[in-house]
């Protein structure tokens, strides 16, 4: 499938800012985080602007931008429509707890329940992000059990590392919250690793024989080309990258999102605090979002769309 650069700044940019949101809802509900208005300002401040990028730079994908507001007309059999319908209503819940937080300084009550709330519907868009390629039948390699494990893993761990900045940035950081970054990147790679080594040894379910439905007379194979020149669909379905490129990118990807970042959160734990643990908890936070656009661009250029059967592909 071919990477469109919109969707990687989406759905990379969002999953941090609604991981972010989750962990700022529920430790703010139970009073583990400063009750400064400057740290809630700050904290919802980011997730906000993460996840309002993202879901604007999703728009930029569309031939028609201004009628992306009836995406959320078919919540009944769109992963994608109920996706948008829950970005919009976690504004609500978790907006209202900002205010909370910002204005009146406090966390408790009404509010904490709010938090709860939005916590639960920040996961619930972040879920439905994963289950709209999940969904997909026609591309084998988003058809897989660890697709939407893998999007709230890794938006919960981006979302960590950007809370734990914060926490260093305030002088309130923990142990407590540096080793949850820790368990959330392992969690994120063992997940990812988990995605790679299923999608690398699936066995093909489909092939040109499958798709004319002449595979009952022996091997079908293309005999010409159907086009002079590449087509919309041979771009954008039946873009493809080198197997020896794509196990670059993963090292690449499986350094820059997880394992330095990992690194840098152990040398944090280890500082307590201070000036240089608030810069390398920093560099971990935007280390981690490049080596993470580099994992989403993977997820789409390995992608197999099944109607490159029809031309000249030997397997999906």
């Amino acid at each position: 499938m071919h990477p469109a650069y919109s969707v990687l700044i989406f759905t990379t940019a969002s999953g941090a800012g609604y991981g972010l949101m989750m962990l700022l809802c529920l430790f703010g509900a139970v009073g583990a985080l400063p009750v400064s208005p400057w740290f809630g300002a700050v904290g919802f401040g980011l997730s906000f602007a993460l996840v309002t990028a993202g879901l604007l730079a999703s728009t930029f994908h569309l031939g028609h931008p201004e009628r992306a507001w009836r995406a959320v007309t078919q919540w009944r059999s769109s992963w994608l429509s109920r996706e948008g319908c829950m970005a919009l209503i976690t504004y609500v819940p978790s907006g209202l707890f900002a205010i909370a937080w910002v204005f009146l300084e406090t966390q408790g009550g009404v509010w904490a329940a709010l938090a709860t709330l939005g916590a639960a519907c920040a996961f619930l868009t972040v879920y439905c992000t994963g289950m709209i390629y999940q969904s997909l039948k026609t591309i084998p390699q988003w058809h897989n059990e660890w697709v939407t494990p893998v999007y709230v893993i890794l938006g919960l761990a981006s979302g960590a590392l950007w809370l734990n900045l914060l926490l260093q940035a305030f002088g309130a950081g923990r142990d407590l919250f540096g080793w949850m970054v820790v368990v959330l990147l392992l969690a994120g790679l063992l997940a990812k690793f988990g995605y790679w080594h299923s999608i690398d040894t699936a066995k093909p379910l489909r092939n040109p024989g499958h798709a004319t439905g002449l595979g009952r007379l022996g091997r079908v194979r293309q005999w010409e080309t159907a086009h002079t020149q590449a087509n919309y669909v041979q771009r954008e379905m039946g873009f493809h990258v080198a197997r020896r490129h794509a196990h670059k990118l993963r090292v690449y990807a499986m350094l820059a999102a997880f394992i330095v970042p990992l690194l840098l959160s152990l040398v944090t734990i280890g500082l307590g605090g201070g000036v240089l643990a608030t810069i390398l908890a920093g560099v971990a936070a935007v280390v981690s979002i490049l080596g993470l656009l580099v994992e989403r661009w993977l997820f789409f250029a390995e992608a197999q769309h099944v109607v490159t059967l029809y031309y000249g592909a030997e397997s999906a």
